[in-house]
């Protein structure tokens, strides 16, 4: 797994995730998310278009970042999933619960709007 952040814009920060979110690198992604908490960032773009596989233990680490983020007033959204990871949302019921846009683009006008 492999955590990039994208310069802020417009007080989005967008982050990719490539690999693998699961139980091995769950530990490494909070820690990752964490110091972007610590920023006090509100707004935050998570790119999966280059995440091949999320398991429970991802899931959950995404869940929580967005718990954190939301009770400081904060949005979290989700952009270019990949079918196999879009999948996974869907059955796990987590399509519900985040805000998932096909594009980047849509995600930062919706976070913007």
């Amino acid at each position: 797994m492999n955590i990039t952040q994208q310069q802020q814009q417009n007080g989005i920060i967008t982050l990719n995730i490539a690999g693998r979110l699961d139980a091995v690198t769950a530990l490494d992604a909070e820690k990752e998310f964490e110091k972007i908490l610590q920023e006090g960032s509100e707004q935050l773009l998570v790119d999966l278009g280059e995440l091949d596989y999320i398991s429970s233990a991802g899931l959950r680490v995404l869940l929580v970042v967005a718990k954190k983020i939301q009770q400081n007033g904060g949005k979290v959204v989700l952009a270019e999933l990949t079918p196999n990871v879009k999948e996974v949302f869907e059955i796990s019921g987590f399509s519900s619960i985040f805000k998932i846009f096909d594009s980047r683009e849509e995600a930062a006008v919706f976070l913007e709007g």
